[in-house]
């Protein structure tokens, strides 16, 4: 009898297991051809955008925020296929929305944030910044932190929040930027030859910009001797390589010149 019954459950669970298997592979294809529906959107209106010469920055912003929403509208889409109450998800989504925001209430100030960063415009994407405690150049500007590659090639996510909450240098905002560096001489050294054959040498550095001029000034004097400033302007793309060039050239010049070593002068104390 157990087995009669077992085979009449089996008779009536069958088609409603079969209906509820073609639901879920429905939802598979819906699932799978959604994304592929969004991800063209997204490339359609990304080349739109690009062919009305409309900034990347903003590009990349209102692109994330398409697709967040096409995503969402697709999954509340399949749970009305499988006969969810749309209506009572999109108030449980409202309500874990409001208990969301209590708790992670830096989510929604990184929003506004980014929006600002939009308006505002203090940086743009491939620009070279220091930006909340992280200097390097902005890959993106998302909808809640700012992408920025490290000169040590990390990538680094900031809140748009700490952006906004401190300062923001851009080194690609003006067409050059000043290398500071330093050589330091010995007290006996002849001070108007040294500064005379920095300014030659390092003026002839790989990508130092002749204008303007290459400075070198007395800095300060200590206890080893005169400092002087040395600082040649260049192109934010070429700091660093002139940044350490400009340290060789100094070293050479100075050796080749047969400058003496800067050395703490020994203090002779009465016996």
């Amino acid at each position: 009898m157990d087995t009669a019954k077992l085979g009449t459950w089996a008779e009536q669970a069958q088609p409603i297991l079969l209906a509820f298997g073609l639901k879920v592979i429905g939802a598979i294809a819906v699932f799978i051809i959604g994304r592929w529906l969004i991800h063209l959107v997204t490339r359609l209106v990304g080349a739109a955008m690009t062919r009305q010469e409309i900034d990347p920055t903003v590009q990349r912003y209102l692109v994330s925020f398409i697709t967040v929403a096409l995503n969402i509208v697709l999954v509340v889409a399949i749970l009305g296929y499988f006969g969810v109450e749309t209506t009572s998800f999109a108030a449980l989504v409202a309500g874990a929305g409001v208990a969301i925001g209590a708790a992670w209430s830096g989510l929604l100030s990184n929003f506004a944030a980014g929006i600002f960063l939009l308006v505002l415009r203090p940086y743009k994407v491939g620009e070279y910044v220091s930006a909340g405690g992280v200097e390097g150049t902005v890959l993106e500007i998302g909808l809640f932190g700012t992408g920025i590659n490290t000169p040590d090639n990390v990538k680094t996510v900031v809140g748009n929040a700490k952006i906004m909450g401190g300062d923001i240098k851009n080194y690609t905002a003006n067409p050059y930027r000043r290398v500071e560096l330093a050589a330091q001489l010995a007290g006996s050294a002849d001070i108007h030859k040294a500064i005379a054959l920095l300014k030659e040498s390092v003026a002839k550095v790989a990508n130092t910009m002749k204008t303007p001029a290459v400075d070198v000034e007395i800095l300060e004097f200590n206890e080893f001797g005169p400092k002087l400033a040395v600082r040649p302007y260049c192109h934010t793309d070429h700091y660093w390589q002139v940044y350490f060039d400009t340290n060789m050239a100094i070293a050479d010049t100075l050796g080749a010149a047969g400058f003496p070593v800067a050395t703490r002068p020994v203090k002779v104390y009465p016996v």
